[in-house]
């Protein structure tokens, strides 16, 4: 669980991490160091066409460049493509963290396309929200560059995805703006990040250019229209040599994991651990911090002290019965969240097929559905019809749909009119209950 309170966070952002970014054609190494003073790129290097090579030529390499930044101890977390990772940001209002894990898995294979048994998943909620961010990939892709980096003799302890480095990352030394977007340059395709008050999280890769790019993004975020890309290496307070921050972003994830989003996707038994030795100058500072907090609450006099002392005793036989009544309440509330949590899940099915069953009424011959898409707060339908701009209005008038709009521009196709449209459902992430 990452440390919220910012004294701590301060003076426990201590530690040296490596960070690997994996590129269609290169690997991008680097090595930050974190000290309560600030972030610090110490080395970094670039391995071009690593997958065309043999691992232990490029793997050798890299371990001459973490021996001369004296990280040689220190495992790799490493950034999986952005291409390879499904990213999604699932509402689990009322969830505790211990019912997370449970919660998620009931619903994660509504969240990818992929056969049950060949993916695998990871989350961490984003502190101070209902919010789960949830990254799901494939197991071959991750088997795969496991394998060929244990072939590199690299160590790893983390596989993770750019959404969670980055928000981590940023809140190292920073207070990131309540709402901003990012463009990170990569091989063959840019990869935008942002976040508002409307949208935490915004992760996405795009083929497009950035200034076609940059207003979809905006929209999305709910940001003004001034609003610019800013600079990532000034968000993250780092000066980054070789044009990207993303490997530089996973070295700090890697350097402070107690402070960061730990979603890790590589499976517990090839995770390389740690020495604890690591963490006794974090320890160290914590120690002395609790001891100033006692001598600070050691200053009443002892005659308030005996008098509480008195009143405790008085107070005890009431304290337990207080204390059973407390505990007694604390099972019921757990048990009808518990309860309230499995009905939701029985309800989603049949919410589901009311939707196909809507649309289906709806959307009447000639008009036909090449897809449909049903998430959780909205239904994206894709199709053709003689005429598809009376269709927003037909949608509205149900009372399963709400804000339809054509989530791209009309065109021509064999029967009429092609469309994209996306409409919010009723009941689904919008505080309404299903009829």
């Amino acid at each position: 669980m990452a440390v919220t309170a910012p004294v701590l966070r301060h003076w426990m952002s201590w530690g040296t991490g490596v960070g690997i970014e994996i590129g269609p054609a290169d690997l991008l190494v680097s090595v930050v160091r974190v000290r309560p003073s600030g972030k610090r790129l110490v080395a970094e290097k670039r391995i071009e066409n690593f997958r065309e090579r043999p691992a232990t030529e490029w793997g050798a390499g890299i371990a001459s460049l973490l021996r001369a930044a004296g990280a040689a101890n220190y495992p790799a977390t490493v950034l999986l493509p952005r291409q390879d990772v499904i990213v999604r940001l699932v509402p689990l209002p009322g969830v505790e963290d211990k019912d997370i894990a449970a919660a998620i898995s009931y619903q994660v294979d509504a969240l990818h396309p992929f056969p049950e048994q060949e993916a695998s998943h990871c989350w961490a909620r984003l502190p101070g929200s209902a919010s789960i961010l949830v990254g799901i990939a494939r197991r071959e892709v991750i088997e795969g560059y496991a394998n060929l980096l244990t072939e590199a003799g690299l160590r790893v302890a983390n596989f993770t995805f750019s959404a969670a480095a980055l928000y981590g990352a940023l809140r190292i030394h920073n207070v990131p703006p309540a709402g901003f977007l990012t463009l990170l340059g990569g091989e063959g395709a840019l990869e935008v990040y942002g976040e508002s008050a409307a949208k935490l999280i915004f992760s996405g890769v795009f083929e497009r250019p950035a200034e076609i790019v940059s207003p979809l993004v905006r929209n999305e975020l709910r940001l003004a229209e001034e609003e610019m890309p800013l600079p990532v290496d000034g968000l993250l307070g780092l000066e980054i040599g070789m044009g990207t921050a993303l490997s530089a972003a996973a070295a700090v994830t890697g350097a402070c994991p107690w402070l960061t989003l730990q979603a890790n996707l590589l499976p517990v038994e090839r995770r390389w651990q740690v020495s604890r030795f690591r963490y006794v100058p974090t320890a160290a500072l914590a120690a002395l911090l609790v001891v100033a907090l006692a001598l600070l609450s050691a200053q009443p006099s002892l005659e308030d002290a005996g008098y509480l002392k008195r009143l405790r005793v008085e107070a005890a036989p009431l304290e337990k019965l207080a204390a059973q009544a407390t505990e007694l309440e604390k099972k019921v509330e757990h048990m009808q969240r518990r309860m309230a949590l499995m009905q939701r899940f029985r309800q989603r099915s049949r919410a589901d097929a009311d939707v196909l069953l809507e649309v289906t009424g709806l959307l009447a011959p000639p008009a036909w559905l090449q897809s449909l898409q049903v998430n959780r707060g909205e239904v994206i339908l894709s199709g053709e019809a003689e005429q598809a701009a009376p269709l927003l209005k037909l949608l509205d008038e149900s009372k399963l749909f709400h804000n339809s709009q054509f989530a791209q521009q009309m065109g021509r196709g064999g029967g009429g009119e092609s469309f994209v449209i996306k409409t919010g459902r009723e009941g689904e992430g919008t505080g309404h209950e299903p009829q």
